[in-house]
């Protein structure tokens, strides 16, 4: 009797087969349909098994209406379709949520086997103990300098080192500019967790550009099963620059159930973006509203003090000398990027060391000069100060020292009025530059070189001539 309970159950799974190959692809026949096992035949209840969570919410977001065509074919109107789902360690649940016109039951049954299956990111057999993490050992919380600016990032961040998926922290989002320190601090976390778990845990570290492409891939060569059995294995997930998988739809999609399966089974999320959760445009509603069920926290530009902590730092991490006269005068200069800071030190340690000179002041001039000029396409401060003294025949000490002669002042506030305008500096760095005036000393020059504008055509022609040859 149990045999030929087994073959009605086989045909009419047959039967239902052949109405979906006629509805899908080819390749989506064989890659979310071949992997269900016919599993039981009750009076007109198909019991189905599929291999996870992520497989049947698959079926139900993509495929309810050929299921439902393909019962209506094999059963009748009245056909009803149930779930047992297997995952991962041999266990079983029921799936959630049906699709209309189906309904779901976990039923006793033994897991097959799994297939030999690829990782992504090498296309060879993977064994989960030698899963690579891709994090840089480099980044570590000890050298992770802490100020203002990445406060709450950085406590948020430690806090799930110690207890992955254990705080309420999941997923932990950091956001903020480019070059601000979000991916030495995510992957803290994940160098963190692997020593401290003595790679009990499973950590990965990807950029979204290779979560996408590694997705692509796996359509072409129909391997999406082998794609998400890998990341559904992952322990702590850590996926850089989310914001790019912006207006990639299935992408998102596949993500979306990446992110449920590891987020039910308690693992942890840690992502970094460019823009709070509230602001990434072309992501699906459902997606955005997850990114907010654990913490947001966000890194902004460092301040003075943070920027020379994070000189010292790197100057001592480089067994280097560095003059606090040229550690003030960096900070000063680059006050948005910790990427574009390190980087400036780097050079000048390195200059120093081909031409075993001592790091000065003029050394620094000319790395901000060339390195900040010929990348950003910034006009630095010193070059606006040269030329505009030059235009008005005045001394550089004279405009950066007390006099109050107006042929000077006037010179010395047109100055302040286009570096504001033309570098990236905030009021207290201009300040510097100009003999260490208050902030409020360069508001009031440029305020004052506003109101000159309007009703003096002296002034007004000499900012013009200026500014077209600075856009030149």
């Amino acid at each position: 009797m149990e045999t030929k309970v087994q073959n009605d159950v086989t045909q009419v799974w047959r039967d239902c087969l052949a109405v979906i190959r006629e509805n899908v692809t080819e390749q989506s026949f064989k890659t979310w349909f071949e992997p269900i096992i016919p599993y039981k035949l009750i009076n007109k209840r198909l019991i189905i098994q599929v291999p996870s969570q992520f497989f049947y919410e698959w079926l139900e977001d993509n495929y309810v209406k050929i299921l439902r065509k393909a019962l209506d074919y094999a059963i009748g109107k009245d056909g009803q379709l149930e779930y047992t789902i297997i995952i991962d360690r041999g266990t079983q649940k029921p799936a959630a949520n049906p699709p209309i016109g189906t309904q779901h039951k976990a039923q006793s049954a033994a897991p097959a086997a799994p297939p030999t299956q690829k990782n992504p990111f090498d296309l060879k057999a993977f064994n989960e103990k030698q899963i690579e993490s891709f994090l840089n050992k480099s980044y570590g919380f000890e050298n992770f300098v802490e100020g203002d600016c990445n406060r709450l990032a950085r406590a948020a961040s430690f806090a799930v080192a110690q207890k992955p998926s254990t705080t309420s922290f999941n997923p932990l989002m950091i956001y903020g500019g480019v070059g601000l320190g979000k991916t030495h601090l995510v992957q803290a976390i994940g160098n963190y967790i692997e020593k401290q778990s003595e790679n009990s845990k499973i950590v990965l570290y990807v950029s979204s550009e290779k979560f996408t492409s590694q997705f692509i891939n796996a359509i072409r060569e129909n391997s999406l099963q082998d794609f998400m059995a890998f990341y559904m294995r992952v322990d702590v997930l850590i996926l850089d620059d989310v914001q790019f998988l912006s207006g990639k739809e299935k992408t998102q999609e596949t993500f979306f159930h990446i992110f449920n399966h590891l987020h039910q089974t308690g693992k942890q999320i840690v992502m970094t973006s460019d823009r709070p959760p509230r602001e990434l445009s072309g992501m699906e509603d459902r997606l955005l509203s997850r990114f907010k069920w654990g913490l947001t926290a966000d890194i902004q530009a460092p301040d003075l003090e943070t920027r020379i902590a994070i000189i010292q730092n790197k100057v001592e991490e480089e067994k280097a000398v560095m003059d606090e006269e040229v550690i003030e005068y960096l900070a000063h200069c680059i006050d948005s990027n910790v990427r574009e800071l390190e980087g400036v030190v780097i050079s000048l340690i390195a200059d120093s060391a081909l031409t075993r000179r001592k790091i000065n002041l003029d050394m620094a001039k000319f790395r901000v000069k060339s390195i900040v000029e010929e990348n950003q396409k910034v006009i630095s401060i010193d070059k606006i100060i040269e030329v505009v003294t030059d235009y008005f025949r005045i001394k550089v000490s004279d405009i950066k020292g007390k006099t109050r002669l107006r042929e000077v002042v006037l010179p010395r506030q047109i100055a302040m009025y286009l570096a504001k305008e033309f570098t990236t500096l905030s009021l207290k760095a201009i300040g510097y530059h100009f003999g260490g005036r208050d902030h409020s000393t360069v508001i009031h020059a440029i305020q004052t070189v506003n109101d000159l504008i309007d009703f003096d055509r002296d002034v007004a022609g000499h900012v013009k001539e200026l500014k077209d040859g600075f856009k030149k």
